[in-house]
């Protein structure tokens, strides 16, 4: 009689941190040494921006949007995962040696390892080969500080990335290195500027004991998200001023801002992202065969959004005179969708 054959264990990488941490350049940079990879991408907002940044990068991918995958989309991941492992057992020569999932930046990733250690089916077919946490130099220590989101996607890395370093003052790298040392003093730990860090040092992950303990099911988190479409090309320069005076108006509750953005001068679309007070220099993006030309933006905030969403609400009407915002709170989360 011959013995049954073991079924071969599908390495899994959860990518965490919180929001503006770099988690998606880091995402990129992985992808370019090893491309062989499917890709799960998580967004808090209802409007899925990450993908747009991997659009140099012919990998499978699956997004799930709407929540996070510690409370609303939880439910989701498992028929992802089952879908991409019986497309890989169909197939004789294997579409990917790898999942890797960037969870969102507001997500406890503990549900993410949960549903990877618990879960029979998935248990048997993929094996958790690491958590990897990006933390900014820059932002970090307050991120710590107010959010115990921050906390938890430390407490559970592998491996810690600490991003930003370049732009951090020497008090400020002291300050966050200290909150590493106490929360994460077991992690492997890898300082890198723009996602520049040896890949093979992120693979090759040295995985820590995890608990198996009682999962709670009634996570409540304080963030919202505005989404915000633009069927029509921007003026950039203007638009750019009035993005900034939110973010310089509401510096506690504007935690993140994301987006792609059309101008009428080029037909190559802009990467917008902005993190508390700072809304950094917009890059543009290499065009490709599915751009629509319209801008997209998700704005993540902690707290009551009434007044933010009534000054976008503004925003719009000066820089469309001839339409009108219109906007719709969705069911699966609080928050607005505009359309302008």
């Amino acid at each position: 009689m011959n013995p049954t054959k073991p079924i071969e264990r599908i390495p899994v990488i959860v990518i965490s941190g919180f929001l503006g941490s770099g988690k998606t350049t880091l995402l990129n940079r992985l992808l370019q040494h090893a491309p062989k990879s499917a890709v799960i991408i998580n967004e808090f907002g209802s409007t899925p921006i990450d993908q747009q940044l991997l659009r140099d990068h012919n990998v499978p991918m699956s997004v799930l949007a709407g929540g996070c995958l510690c409370c609303q989309v939880r439910g989701s991941l498992t028929p992802v995962l089952k879908n991409l492992r019986m497309a890989w057992d169909a197939k004789a020569d294997k579409p990917f040696d790898r999942v890797i999932i960037e969870t969102s930046g507001v997500a406890n990733p503990e549900p993410v390892l949960d549903t990877l250690l618990r879960e029979r089916w998935l248990s048997a077919r993929y094996h958790l080969h690491g958590v990897i946490t990006t933390v900014s130099a820059v932002s970090g220590a307050e991120s710590l500080e107010r959010f115990t989101e921050a906390k938890a996607q430390l407490g559970w890395a592998d491996t810690v990335v600490l991003t930003h370093g370049d732009l951090a003052s020497s008090a400020q790298l002291a300050t966050t290195n200290a909150w590493l040392d106490k929360l994460a003093p077991s992690a492997a730990r890898l300082n890198v500027v723009l996602g520049a860090v040896a890949p093979d040092l992120l693979l090759d992950l040295s995985k820590k004991m995890r608990p198996l303990g009682q999962m709670q099911n009634d996570v409540e988190h304080r963030f919202n998200s505005i989404s915000l479409q633009l069927d029509d090309p921007i003026a950039w320069p203007r638009f750019q001023i009035a993005l900034e005076s939110l973010l310089n108006k509401y510096p506690l509750q504007l935690v993140r801002l994301k987006g792609v953005v059309f101008t009428p001068e080029c037909p190559e679309p802009l990467l917008i992202q902005g993190v508390a007070n700072k809304l950094y220099p917009p890059v543009r993006l290499p065009v490709r065969a599915s751009d629509d030309g319209k801008s997209r933006l998700v704005f993540i905030t902690v707290g009551d959004v009434t007044s933010l969403a009534e000054d976008l609400m503004a925003i719009l009407r000066v820089h469309f005179p001839n339409k009108s915002p219109i906007y719709q709170q969705p069911d699966t989360q609080r928050g607005y969708i505009f359309t302008a």
